[in-house]
């Protein structure tokens, strides 16, 4: 039986994340952060120096999986796209991560014996943020919403660990001492479990008409 090789591709945010693992552990990953969004240009590029460095072949793949979204409408499109094409190309299957359970992923990965809530956030522009909620078991609170922090409020939640691209501007809103920040930036290295799960369970996305999650269009629109 040939190894479990798993490319994975994180596009959500202006940080462009590849990672590559084996049978559920992780091979290396590569994050890039900038100011504005490189993914279009970068990509492919992160995969070819991700294959490079772990000493293996595109053609070795036994899956490639993707953050989902919610988060940038270009990036996520871009991110996808460059999934879809190697799978074509390898015919392998897709896996899809929502991008909250990443950043859940990432705060169990901080916080390991934390029992407090978890509040995972992306940032949507002006006060907007794409916001979903979690018990420390990973048990959703609250589904997946747009979000508005100037009318809403964290303490049903609370205490919780608040993660995620929209902290920055979320401190500005919320002041309660029992939130814990967490400012790590996103990436593809925390997609390694579920997608191993995924896996696993063979929960495979049709590569033809599988779509990211949009919550708003590339107008800034709610959908």
């Amino acid at each position: 039986m040939s190894m479990q090789l798993i490319l994975h591709i994180e596009s959500s945010t202006t940080v462009c994340s590849v990672a590559l693992s084996a049978e559920g552990h992780l091979l290396n990953f590569i994050d890039k952060q900038s100011e504005g969004y490189i993914h279009g240009e970068s990509l492919t590029l992160m995969i070819e120096e991700l294959f490079q460095k772990a000493g293996r072949k595109l053609g070795d793949l036994s899956a490639i999986s993707y953050s989902a979204g919610p988060g940038s409408y270009t990036g996520l499109r871009i991110g996808l796209s460059t999934a879809k094409g190697l799978c074509y190309a390898l015919s392998i299957p897709l896996i899809a991560i929502p991008t909250h359970d990443i950043l859940f992923e990432m705060t169990r990965a901080a916080y390991p014996s934390s029992t407090k809530n978890v509040i995972a956030m992306l940032d949507a522009r002006r006060t907007e943020v794409y916001l979903q909620s979690f018990e420390s078991s990973g048990q959703v609170i609250s589904s997946l919403q747009c979000a508005l922090l100037d009318q809403m409020s964290p303490l049903e939640n609370l205490p919780a660990i608040v993660v995620g691209d929209a902290n920055l501007k979320a401190k500005d809103f919320w002041t309660q001492k029992e939130l814990t920040w967490l400012d790590t930036p996103i990436s593809a290295k925390f997609q390694v479990n579920p997608s191993a799960k995924a896996y696993s369970e063979k929960k495979f996305e049709d590569t033809a008409y599988c779509n990211p999650i949009y919550l708003k269009g590339a107008n800034g629109i709610l959908l």
